[in-house]
């Protein structure tokens, strides 16, 4: 058993505090790990993901003499479960032979589970070509197809069109042939957030 002076002790209890905060805003994500240096265990656990407890040995001895940089990492290991982890050592001293270690350890495999499924629900490789009977005279398409080529070459958005630049596409969608199709205008006024009316009066101003 090591003593520890009051202002260690003091030390202990605000990591513990820390420890406890850090693991709750990341739960159950995360698992925070106090080493006490000096006794070479482990002080401290919140949300305990290693499946350690206080007491147990910390695994230091090979750590060396040389001090310790005040973060170490980030750094992967491998967590019993055979999934992966994110972890970042702090130093309370120097590391080497008094203080404490705060360890934060990340589980990341909710994570790539989600990536997994994002990349295997997004994946190009099962999307077939669009039946070209089918879609041939998909005017609505066609209108996002013009209408999104016309704004990145604006290098805008939808969100952030001016009113003039929302009169230059609605004139521009007239000239593609946009408005041939019945409840055209409607869809590009919904579209482009402005009334029917105001569609018509961009038109006018074209024949005028």
């Amino acid at each position: 058993m090591v003593n520890r002076s009051g202002a260690e002790n003091a030390q202990f209890q605000l990591l513990k505090s820390i420890a406890d905060g850090i693991a709750a805003l990341f739960f159950p994500s995360v698992e925070v790990v106090i080493h006490d240096v000096a006794a070479g265990t482990v002080a401290y656990i919140a949300n305990n993901l290693s499946k350690r407890k206080p007491g147990d040995d910390a695994g230091l001895d090979d750590m060396g003499e040389a001090p310790l940089a005040a973060v170490t990492g980030p750094y992967e290991k491998l967590n019993w479960d055979g999934k992966k982890m994110r972890s970042v050592t702090i130093a309370t001293d120097d590391g080497t032979t008094s203080g404490y270690l705060l360890c934060i350890n990340l589980s990341t495999a909710v994570f790539e589970e989600a990536r997994n499924a994002l990349e295997l629900f997004l994946s190009v490789t099962r999307l077939q070509s669009q039946p070209e009977q089918l879609f041939r005279d998909d005017w609505q398409e066609n209108i996002n197809t013009f209408l999104h080529e016309w704004i990145r070459r604006e290098n805008t958005s939808l969100a952030a069109l001016t009113r003039e630049q929302k009169k230059a596409l609605v004139q521009n969608l007239h000239r593609e042939g946009a408005f041939r199709a019945k409840n055209s205008a409607d869809y590009i006024a919904g579209v482009l957030s402005l009334g029917r009316t105001t569609v018509y009066k961009y038109l006018r101003e074209i024949r005028e």
